[in-house]
């Protein structure tokens, strides 16, 4: 499995560095050193797209969580965990439980707990928001584990408005985007919507 990935990853980066002619990289380079350069670049501008988005409108298309998933969607993007329809409903999931937890507390017009500190409503707003989380990942088959962390960033009060829950897919889908474009670039076969990875394989995101 391990070894599997670590040909994909290859053929990822290769492919890209094959359609933008510099394929003598691969020669001149260790593999090591070209796909970590690689995932710099790749996930650097992934980011800075989004972050860019976010400045222009002044809304939160950016959000930490975001990191996570583009190293998974350009490390393995293959397994079950980086298809669009696990990247997309686990984030969504973790949104709409953080949401959750917020009202079941009371919290959704307090202060963000980086701001007040955490007090026993936000104990309990965060433990229902990653629980939730996931169960109904595991549950519906669409894991991707940064979304526990999206739980949580709403759950603690960074997003507390349910019009900014639309605004935060917004930046998922356009990680999602640019993840297809280069993932086909490169010749690796990204879905469109769920992987044919097995469901035994695809929690492995690392070696």
């Amino acid at each position: 499995m391990g070894l599997r990935n670590e040909k994909l990853r290859w053929q990822l980066v290769s492919g890209v560095l094959r359609a933008l002619h510099l394929e003598r990289l691969m020669s001149r380079y260790s593999p090591k050193i070209v796909m970590a350069v690689f995932n710099l670049i790749n996930s650097g501008v992934s980011i800075a797209l989004v972050a860019m988005l976010a400045l222009v409108t002044q809304e939160p298309f950016i959000f930490p969580s975001l990191g996570a998933t583009a190293f998974i969607l350009f490390h393995v993007p293959l397994a079950q965990p980086a298809s669009p329809r696990n990247v997309l409903c686990g984030h969504f999931i973790g949104a709409l439980t953080g949401l959750a937890g917020l009202y079941l507390f009371g919290l959704q017009d307090a202060p963000s707990a980086f701001l007040t500190g955490v007090d026993l409503s936000r104990v309990g707003a965060a433990a229902i928001a990653m629980g939730l989380t996931g169960c109904l990942m595991v549950a519906f088959n669409v894991v991707h584990p940064p979304a526990g962390a999206t739980a949580l960033i709403v759950s603690l009060g960074l997003m507390t408005n349910p019009v900014q829950l639309s605004v935060l897919m917004g930046g998922v889908l356009i990680l999602l985007m640019q993840a297809f474009f280069m993932n086909r670039l490169a010749g690796i076969p990204y879905p469109v919507w769920s992987s044919r990875a097995a469901p035994e394989n695809s929690l492995a995101i690392q070696r």
